[in-house]
């Protein structure tokens, strides 16, 4: 048997959109049995992402309540369909947490579009759960310099980041000796990017609304950073710049509201605007002084199967730790310290990622 996280509705119906917050429920299924090319992964450690909570919220599209929660995931491979390759067995694996997209640079190439694993109609899977099947193509072998909680903080967050800063943004935008600005450090897309930018050799700076998280930052390899509620931080922010250094190179940011706008006064000439999110506002004004300085402003979301390969190659060989806020220890039954975990992403508390570890004492760590 397996037990699985799961949505449940309220008075057997749902609700209105961000008006509501589904509770959680764990069911008992039977155990998965592989098929074909499928691997059956005993998971170890899932982590939670801000979809989970915009699910709860009826805030994202496709919800249902049949389908497992969870988009993070590593685990180890316990059996193998007739088809797969039968060296995975015993390997600490993660799992790819999308799927329909293979190695195109410019998006999903399957028709349905790109799916993500967790709580939705279109993709019956996800890493909530004790026991997981997956096509053997969607998995690679975990870092072996990664703790299981570290792993787990990986996959979704890892993708997303890579994208956003080296494809989207540009090698040459995000390398050594290129200024880099990370916009709402804190986050575990925004952390991620950080410890991708650093590795690279770039200077690296952040906002952020609380001094702490900008204290933090700085510990992990940032040059410095701002408050963006202080009046005429776009100022200071240039003022910190290395010496030669006038402006920025590029610029990765999941906040947008009036981003162009700042990135007029922030970015050089043909700088680049990589927006992987939009927490502020749904719309972004585009403006005829970013048209005149030649910005390009840049779409990213998750990323294909090749780039999550490319990723986990990097954090292989330099060693990179995702940064992990707090870590449950509990049985996918405990729903009110899971409930707990999902509070702090609703707060926004956290530095770092939310990970669940299964299988092991009750409690919780640092």
């Amino acid at each position: 048997m397996s037990k699985a996280l799961f949505l449940s509705p309220i008075d057997g119906k749902p609700g209105k959109p961000g008006q509501v917050y589904y509770p959680l429920t764990t069911k008992t299924l039977a155990q998965p049995v592989p098929e074909s090319h499928e691997l059956l992964i005993k998971i170890t450690a899932t982590a939670l992402n801000h979809r989970d909570v915009f699910l709860r919220q009826h805030l994202y599209p496709g919800i249902t309540f049949d389908v497992p929660l969870g988009a993070d995931g590593t685990g180890t491979v316990v059996g193998a369909g007739d088809a797969a390759q039968k060296h995975w067995i015993g390997k600490r694996v993660v799992l790819n947490p999308g799927a329909g997209w293979k190695d195109s640079p410019d998006g999903p190439e399957d028709p349905k579009g790109y799916r993500i694993l967790g709580g939705t109609k279109v993709y019956n899977n996800g890493t909530m759960q004790e026991y997981v099947a997956i096509e053997e193509a969607e998995v690679e072998e975990a870092p072996a310099h990664l703790s299981d909680a570290e792993a787990a903080a990986l996959p979704l967050t890892g993708l997303t980041a890579w994208r956003a800063l080296v494809v989207k943004a540009g090698e040459r935008n995000t390398g050594t000796g290129a200024a880099v600005l990370l916009t709402g450090i804190g986050g575990g897309v925004a952390l991620m990017a950080l410890r991708f930018a650093v590795a690279r050799g770039a200077d690296v700076f952040v906002t952020s609304s609380s001094g702490e998280k900008i204290r933090r930052a700085v510990e992990l390899g940032a040059k410095g950073g701002v408050s963006y509620r202080e009046e005429g931080w776009e100022k200071k922010l240039l003022g910190l710049l290395p010496e030669g250094k006038s402006a920025f190179d590029a610029i990765v940011d999941g906040a947008g509201g009036d981003m162009v706008d700042k990135a007029v006064k922030l970015l050089k000439a043909g700088g680049v605007l990589s927006v992987y999110g939009m927490t502020v506002a749904p719309q972004m004004p585009f403006s005829m002084r970013a048209v005149l300085k030649n910005i390009d402003v840049k779409g990213s979301t998750m990323g294909s199967r090749k780039e999550f390969t490319e990723m986990l190659e990097f954090v292989k060989t330099h060693k990179i730790h995702p940064v992990v806020s707090r870590v449950l220890q509990a049985e996918l039954d405990d729903l009110p310290a899971i409930d707990g975990l999902f509070q702090d992403m609703k707060d926004g508390t956290q530095f770092g990622k939310l990970v669940l570890e299964l299988g092991k004492s009750a409690g919780s760590k640092l």
